[in-house]
């Protein structure tokens, strides 16, 4: 019965362990799209800014 019960908490910590590394996996990837997204913005709008400037200046 003890061999029952150890390989039952050994399965039930590994299914955990891996339940938390994919949590954090999945965190890390949202966490980087996300930073990706807001530097794409800003790059746009940098872009923008530079663009209406120079529009500006050659209008002028």
């Amino acid at each position: 019965m003890s061999v029952v019960v150890v390989v039952v908490v050994v399965v039930v910590v590994v299914v955990v362990v891996v339940v938390v590394v994919v949590v954090v996996v999945v965190v890390v990837v949202v966490v980087v799209v996300a930073v990706a997204v807001v530097v794409v913005a800003v790059v746009v709008v940098v872009v923008v800014v530079v663009v209406v400037v120079v529009v500006v200046v050659v209008g002028v």
